[in-house]
C-alpha cells in the first residue's frame, strides 16, 4: 500500500494520541516518497514545534534517509529541540514498503520543557530511555532551509575551525559529513554548500566522491 492508501487509518491513529495526551504533544505523518522539505501531509498539534502541513522533515529523518533503506530503523524516545529552545521528547516509527523502501514516517513529539522545570524540583518526574549529551540532540525546523544551515555550522564546529583558514582536506571531510547527515537531500544544497565554503559545484561533486 500507498502513503497515501495509509493515511486515512494513519490520520485517525494520530487524532487518537493526540486527544490521548492533550495539548504539548504533537503527531505528524509524512510522505517520503517525494520532496523532504514538504514531506509532512498531516499533524495534529503542530503548534508544538510550528510546524504545518507542507513543511519537512527533521535533522533525525534525514539523517536516517541518508544510509542504506535496509538499515533505517525506528527511534524511540529520544531528545530534540525546537528553533525556541523547547526540549521535544520523540519517537519516530518509519513505514516501509514491500521491498523495505521507508516511503513514510509516524512523529511523535511530546514537549517536556515544563516537566524539565520541574524535575529540578522533583527529580523523578521525567525520564528519558537513553541520555543524550548536547552534541546528540537534534533539531525541528519550521523549514529545511532552516535545518541545512544547523547542518552546516555543525559541519564547521566538526572540522574546528572558521572556513577561511579550512585547506582541501578540511573541505572535504566537512562535505562528506555533511553528505552522510543527508544534507544533499534539501533542494540546492548544492548552491549553498558551494557558497558557504567557497568552492564550485564540480569541485563539490569531487570532495563528495573522494
Amino acid at each position: 500500500m500507498t502513503i497515501q492508501e495509509q493515511k486515512p487509518l494513519l490520520e485517525r491513529l494520530a487524532k487518537g494520541i493526540a486527544a490521548l495526551f492533550g495539548e504539548h504533544c504533537e503527531v505528524t505523518i509524512h510522505d517520503l516518497t517525494g520532496d523532504v522539505e514538504s514531506s509532512i501531509i498531516a499533524i495534529e498539534n503542530g503548534e508544538v514545534t510550528g510546524r504545518h502541513i507542507g513543511d519537512g522533515a527533521s535533522e533525525r529523518v534525514l539523517d536516517a534517509l541518508s544510509g542504506d533503506d535496509a538499515k533505517v530503523q525506528d527511534e524511540y524516545c529520544y531528545l530534540a529541540r525546537t528553533k525556541e529552545g523547547r526540549m521535544i521528547k520523540s519517537s519516530s516509527i518509519f513505514i516501509k514498503d514491500e521491498k523495505g523502501r521507508p516511503i513514510g514516517l509516524f512523529g511523535i513529539n511530546y514537549d517536556i520543557t515544563d516537566l524539565i522545570m520541574a524535575q529540578r524540583a522533583i527529580d523523578s518526574t521525567v525520564s528519558v530511555e537513553k541520555p543524550q549529551d548536547e552534541a546528540s540532540i537534534g533539531a525541528i525546523t519550521t523549514n529545511v532551509s532552516d535545518l541545512l544551515d544547523i547542518l552546516i555550522e555543525e559541519a564547521d564546529a566538526f572540522i574546528g575551525k572558521p572556513v577561511a583558514m579550512m585547506n582541501k582536506e578540511d573541505k572535504t571531510r566537512a562535505i562528506q559529513y555533511l553528505s552522510e547527515r543527508g544534507a544533499f537531500l534539501v533542494k540546492k544544497a548544492g548552491d549553498k554548500v558551494s557558497k558557504h565554503y567557497g568552492i564550485s559545484k564540480y569541485t563539490l561533486y569531487n570532495y563528495m566522491d573522494a
